[in-house]
């Protein structure tokens, strides 16, 4: 158990702890799937499990955190695994997230949700990637309006002659 929780940790960017008392099963089934569907491992183990595991790394500093029933939300986008256990807080009132964690830095409920409110990592290589193509595409329609502008003059040129 030790060396799994340590493998997961290891291969993570983010931890979120949350506080699951009380939750159904049902609800419980869900947020798996809700999980999975982004990529993020939820994982319930013993507390003094992940002291272990998270001793000499970078999410040491979330050792203090650690009590009480917790579902733990791993992760190499920090920004999903935030995403998924707020989002899934917001509907349930039972899901308390208690802490996060990146690399070196640990964050408490409140910087988690504002974690969970930035774009996701395609969202903003989307963004990048529409941000360099926008002179390329300005270019082309510039290099365009040329041959249309001389179309449209020659257009009007006959219309006035037929005209005449």
């Amino acid at each position: 158990m030790i060396a799994e929780a340590t493998a997961l940790v290891a291969q993570s960017k983010a931890i979120v702890v949350a506080e699951y008392r009380g939750l159904d099963v049902e609800s419980v089934t869900r947020l798996r799937r809700q999980a999975r569907s982004q990529g993020v491992q939820l994982r319930v183990f013993k507390n003094t499990l992940v002291r272990r595991a998270v001793s000499g790394t970078a999410f040491a500093g979330l050792t203090e955190k650690l009590v009480g029933p917790l579902v733990y939300g791993l992760g190499s986008d920090p920004v999903a695994v935030a995403k998924v256990l707020s989002g899934f807080a917001k509907d349930n009132e039972k899901l308390v997230i208690k802490a996060g964690a990146m690399a070196n830095f640990v964050m408490d409920e409140k910087a988690v949700k504002t974690l969970a409110t930035m774009p996701s990592r395609e969202e903003l290589l989307a963004k990048l990637m529409a941000t360099m193509q926008a002179p390329i595409s300005q270019f082309v329609r510039t290099l365009n309006e040329v041959p249309a502008r001389l179309v449209r003059t020659l257009a009007a040129v006959r219309d006035a002659k037929q005209a005449a």
